[in-house]
């Protein structure tokens, strides 16, 4: 799994983001770095309810 070090110094997650906000950055976490291959289950829930794919 590559660590994409740049893109994660640049989209920190922050505290108390909302649910939608909290898809959002998992979204294009997926799209831009390899470190990890899925999302948490909650996230994962939260997607499925809104027919979301991740």
């Amino acid at each position: 799994m590559k660590l994409n070090k740049k893109w994660h110094q640049a989209h920190k997650m922050l505290k108390n983001i909302t649910i939608e906000e909290r898809i959002e950055w998992h979204t294009e976490y997926l799209k831009n770095c390899q470190c990890r291959t899925d999302v948490p289950e909650k996230i994962k829930v939260a997607m499925d309810k809104r027919k979301i794919k991740p």
